[in-house]
């Protein structure tokens, strides 16, 4: 049998207001302009047949980047390729706006991550990873 002392009791209190609140404040972000125009820019991303392709044959070519750059035999043109293939990704319109309301959610993001580290005198969502920060 557990006895619960008041000092417990507020402790799960609490607890339970906290998570509560975080809870509201994720569904209140999800709810902004920024995070709503991120979704829509995302699901038109990943309807766009041409950006899917364009994605497809971007990550091919930073593969292939990648492994020669591994086995040291990567060129300047090779780097000239990979950054020319992401131009023309960054380029398709779905993928300017996707990457603009990216940016957009970011920063409101952080505005938001300010807010909660300036009580808490740390910065929150560095430690929300879970990992020593040194």
């Amino acid at each position: 049998m557990s006895i619960e002392t008041d000092a417990n009791a507020a402790s799960a209190d609490d607890r339970t207001t906290v998570e509560d609140v975080a809870s509201d404040l994720g569904e209140a972000i999800a709810e902004t302009p920024e995070h709503e125009a991120f979704e829509d820019a995302r699901r038109a991303v990943q309807e766009s047949e041409e950006a899917q392709s364009k994605i497809e044959e971007f990550e091919s070519t930073r593969q292939e980047f990648m492994l020669a750059r591994q086995s040291g035999e990567a060129t300047q043109a090779d780097l000239q390729e990979l950054q020319g293939t992401q131009q023309e990704l960054h380029s398709i319109p779905v993928m300017a706006d996707f990457l603009e309301a990216q940016n957009e959610l970011q920063a409101r993001l952080e505005a938001l991550d300010d807010a909660i580290s300036a009580p808490l005198a740390l910065d929150f969502g560095d430690n929300i990873g879970g990992c020593c920060n040194d």
